[in-house]
């Protein structure tokens, strides 16, 4: 009888390690891989925290989830500066990111720089999900409307400089667009570090990028940060709402420009047309009565140099041709020899003179 239930226990436990084995080695599908090295659409180096997880077999991210209090991030795990660490010369970046939000009144979604440790600025609660007291950057895309921090409506585009109140806002309704319609929508946010300045467009995903910013900010992120190590991330939170925030390509890119170069925008189409403007304005402001001046003595100067050179070609061509007058007689045939008058005389007056000798 004892090796009978010894038996029994024997079997029992090698059964509990094949389950046990079975279930360990099955993956399940409510542990979703959080790894985004294979897609192409996102660099290979970000990290994903909080709720985010990759959604429809890996081809984009979910921040958030459908139930309330959810929040998400993904992160560049490695950090960035402000300044080349070798030359010291400032560093711009570029990046862009394509995104839907559905149709709820959650807080939206927020490209985030910030410098220090990552777990202090994200606890998953508050704004955005973020613990926004350091100096940090944020470029939100705003789908709730709060009157404590001024937003302009519950469809805007803001920066943010180590505050909620946004320095700079845009209305994307001024672009024929809705954050929260479910739509997949694309943006740019540039930043150079020669000119200093902030720049967001936004379109449609498939749509080109736009040639005009929706807002644009002047900035100094290397007299912010200095040459501290910032960290990079979107993030979105849903508060009390189901809304889901979804990321489908996010790439950012750094460029290091030498200090000695001519300091160029970001768009420099648009900054050559205000400049043309004000140049514009400004030439004919200080220089339009000199203008005028130098008009009139070049129409008076060419007129008389044309009268001149008439005057000139008729001296030479034309007055070559005139004859000068001369008097012709009416009756030609009035004409007499005197010649042979006088020597008739003459010889007349001979004969007598010698008349006279002989007498």
């Amino acid at each position: 009888m004892a090796g009978f239930l010894n038996f029994n226990y024997i079997s029992i436990f090698c059964i509990l390690i094949f389950c046990c084995s079975t279930l360990t080695a099955r993956p399940t599908s409510s542990s979703p891989t959080r790894s985004l090295s294979t897609n192409p659409n996102f660099d290979p180096e970000t990290d994903i925290l909080g709720d985010a997880q990759i959604a429809d077999d890996g081809s984009s991210v979910s921040l958030t989830r459908p139930s309330t209090s959810s929040s998400g991030l993904l992160l560049r795990k490695s950090p960035i500066r402000l300044a080349d660490a070798t030359s010291g010369n400032p560093t711009s970046f570029s990046t862009e990111f394509s995104f839907s939000i559905s149709p709820d009144d959650g807080d939206g979604l927020v490209l985030v720089l910030f410098p220090g440790n990552v777990s202090s600025i994200f606890p998953g609660k508050g704004t955005f999900g973020l613990s926004l007291e350091n100096n940090f950057l944020g470029v939100e895309f705003d789908t709730s409307l709060d009157d404590n921090v001024g937003d302009l409506n519950a469809n805007h585009v803001g920066i943010n400089v180590a505050n909620l109140v946004s320095s700079v806002v845009g209305n994307v309704s001024s672009i024929n667009l809705v954050l929260n319609s479910g739509e997949k929508l694309k943006s740019w946010v540039d930043y150079n570090a020669s000119s200093k300045r902030l720049e967001v467009r936004l379109s449609r995903l498939n749509e080109p990028r736009p040639f005009s910013p929706i807002i644009a900010h002047a900035i100094d992120l290397l007299k912010l940060w200095g040459n501290k190590d910032v960290f990079v991330g979107i993030s979105s939170a849903n508060g009390n709402s189901q809304q889901i925030t979804s990321v489908y390509s996010w790439k950012l890119s750094l460029r290091v420009f030498p200090k000695w170069m001519h300091s160029l925008p970001v768009d420099p189409r648009g900054y050559s047309e205000q400049k043309h403007d004000e140049n514009f304005r400004s030439h004919k402001r200080n220089y339009c009565p000199l203008s005028i001046l130098a008009g009139l003595i070049f129409v008076t100067g060419s007129f008389a140099l044309v009268a001149f050179l008439l005057l000139f070609m008729w001296a030479i061509f034309i007055s070559k041709y005139e004859e000068c007058p001369v008097k012709i007689p009416a009756h030609p045939a009035d004409f007499r020899y005197e010649r042979i008058d006088v020597a008739i005389e003459k010889n007349t007056t001979d004969e007598k003179l010698e008349h006279k000798c002989f007498s």
